[in-house]
């Protein structure tokens, strides 16, 4: 006879296997909530996880006593408390960082994003809705449609978030007023369908007291639309639309455990794999054919889109992080110039023209962005003219990268067309961009190959071709000891070419100002000449300012290996300026003479300079001594 203690504890165990298994295969529904501030973006949220019964009783016990303590509710449960988790933001009563929370239900889990609605933490929504599938998109009821509204809005639309909820809150401030809720859903209407926006679900709702969030309201007799968790739990996330597409996958890690095994892991961006179909490389092009697909699991007959695997290939051919694999009959474009959506999130303005490190999936590369074609008014769609990009500002600008890179727009796949700009120096995520289309040449431009290289002008010459880049402050001796320098290889039978910051200004680059924007030009511009020179076989001594590190360093990338020697003339400010032999600090401080580098225009020293030159320790003479030694020893 079967012991009933034994039967009874099968059965749990087959119930807790059953659930698990049915849990295990509920589908993920990622969301976030966006809109103003304090429309009740963590208070929803928070009414979410009680009403879900995702709150533990110790959290609860928590919750009770914060609310007292440092709630908004006069002593009751403030459910905001449940995601505000930072000192900050209970202490101002605002969501300032993204806070992601997890929960489930009996017919699906989610995980939803909760982010600020200051303007000034909009960079923090961008990274909350960069991948999720609907947004929920607050407003206040006695507020209506503001432009943080329209902003987010514009954002998650830009961002290819499919399904938006209008979720009209704190309508028990307004008394449940259908006309109220009518109204805010007109203007909403008319502002979404200037921006692209076909459909959107509209619920009134109040996250604190409850209505239309897990049941149907009384208090609104008149919406006959889905409770809020309904629509979440009903919606259909379109997962197939990505396996359709043909197979993408980038390499996020190279795989050697053992000297037998060799694979490329990463997360499948679209399409489909099966061991024995081609393949290609890009960008190097290569093709070969899958020979294993492994995963945890361990050997698998087929991968598909949103999974992580590790591919084999059946030929040892060249793939490194960072690198696309492809379907070989259906590649990726390959481009090194875009036009781009950026959406701007540093204090700091963009500089057109500076080079920031452009970061696309698992690769790294450096790129440069140019003045924005306009900049998008989000209250009206108006395209301005824009000669940068502020913090917060959307734009549209050209992108060139350094190196050929394999993409796909945004619109198709986000994995493979959206990116981030990172500032080369401070190493801060400056700006979210999305791939619109590569910028193609003119066909019947190409380089031309000649017979003449640069390795036999400088065998001509005798010499090896260099860049002497002198910088420092105005006034520091840059040009008084390039020309020595000069004077000095010239003596030796060097052939040389002295460009001054000066003169170049009275005919190369007499069209630039002093703008950071200008100055960025100005020195790329010398790089172009310098770089050619050197093809030339020349040894170029420069003199300029070129007050920033990224650019020097711009041009530093356009030589050769140790061919750029950076110089720095170290002489400090109070030195520079009370030689002031052209006048210019005088000028600069009077307030005549704008953006002048040490006054109201920063300059950025050398960090790893080859020489260093201490104009308050050895004269110009002496300088130009080890300069020459250090080039021709």
């Amino acid at each position: 006879m079967t012991d009933p203690v034994y039967q009874t504890e099968a059965l749990l165990a087959e119930d807790i296997d059953a659930y698990l298994v049915a849990h295990q295969h509920k589908t993920m529904l990622r969301f976030i909530t966006c809109g103003s501030v304090d429309d009740g973006k963590s208070t929803l949220i928070g009414r979410l996880l009680y009403d879900s019964k995702m709150i533990f009783e110790d959290q609860l016990a928590a919750l009770e006593a914060d609310s007292k303590r440092v709630g908004t509710q006069g002593g009751e449960i403030d459910f905001a408390l449940l995601v505000d988790g930072l000192a900050a933001e209970r202490e101002q009563g605002i969501t300032i960082d993204v806070a992601y929370r997890f929960f489930a239900t009996e017919k699906r889990k989610f995980i939803v994003a909760d982010t600020p609605g200051h303007e000034q933490y909009t960079r923090n929504m961008v990274t909350g809705a960069s991948t999720t599938d609907l947004a929920v998109i607050l407003i206040d009821a006695r507020k209506g449609v503001l432009t943080q509204t329209r902003r987010h809005s514009y954002l998650v639309h830009l961002l290819g978030v499919r399904h938006l909820v209008l979720a009209v809150n704190k309508m028990d401030l307004v008394g449940y007023d259908q006309q109220v809720f009518d109204s805010i859903v007109a203007d909403y209407t008319d502002f979404a369908r200037s921006i692209g926006i076909d459909s959107f679900v509209p619920i009134p709702i109040s996250g604190l007291a409850g209505d239309n969030i897990t049941s149907r309201s009384a208090n609104t007799p008149w919406f006959e639309g889905p409770t809020l968790l309904a629509h979440l739990e009903e919606i259909e996330v379109d997962s197939g639309a990505d396996q359709a597409q043909p197979f993408r996958m980038p390499v996020q890690w190279v795989n050697r455990p053992n000297l037998d095994f060799r694979g490329f892991s990463g997360f499948v961006a679209s399409g489909a794999i099966r061991p024995g179909e081609a393949v290609r490389v890009l960008p190097s092009g290569k093709t070969s054919r899958v020979a294993r697909i492994v995963s945890l699991e361990g050997d698998r007959d087929l991968a598909v889109a949103g999974e992580s695997v590790t591919l084999t290939l059946a030929d040892e051919i060249d793939c490194s992080r960072g690198q696309v694999i492809v379907a070989a009959q259906s590649p990726l474009e390959v481009a090194d110039q875009f036009e781009t959506t950026l959406v701007w999130m540093d204090e700091a303005e963009m500089v057109p023209g500076r080079a920031y490190w452009l970061k696309i999936g698992a690769q790294t590369v450096s790129a440069t962005v140019h003045q924005p074609k306009y900049e998008v008014n989000v209250n009206t769609q108006e395209h301005l003219a824009a000669k940068t990009l502020d913090l917060n500002a959307i734009g549209v600008a050209n992108v060139t990268t350094d190196r050929e890179i394999p993409f796909a727009p945004y619109a198709e796949n986000r994995d493979l067309g959206g990116f981030i700009l990172i500032d080369k120096i401070t190493n801060q995520t400056v700006a979210a961009g999305m791939i619109h289309f590569a910028l193609r040449r003119a066909q019947n431009i190409h380089w031309q190959a000649t017979d003449i290289g640069r390795d036999h002008h400088a065998g001509m010459k005798h010499q090896k071709p260099a860049v002497l880049w002198l910088t420092g402050l105005s006034g520091s001796g840059k040009s008084t000891i390039a020309n020595i320098v000069e004077k000095k290889l010239a003596r030796m039978n060097r052939h040389t070419f002295l460009l001054d910051g000066d003169n170049v200004r009275h005919g190369l680059n007499k069209d630039l100002g002093f703008t950071e924007a200008d100055r960025i030009e100005n020195i790329r511009r010398v790089g172009e000449v310098a770089k050619l020179m050197t093809d030339a076989g020349l040894i170029v001594i420069t003199a300029f300012i070129s007050p920033f590190r990224s650019e020097r360093d711009m041009v530093r990338g356009m030589m050769q290996p140790g061919e750029f020697i950076e110089v720095f003339i170290d002489t400090p400010l109070e030195v520079a300026e009370a030689r002031d032999v052209k006048g210019l600090y005088a000028k600069a401080r009077a307030g005549q003479l704008k953006n002048f580098t040490g006054i109201d225009s920063p300059y950025e020293a050398p960090e790893n300079a080859e020489i260093r030159i201490d104009t308050s320790r050895m004269t110009p003479e002496e300088a130009a001594e080890v300069i020459v030694e250090r080039l021709v020893p």
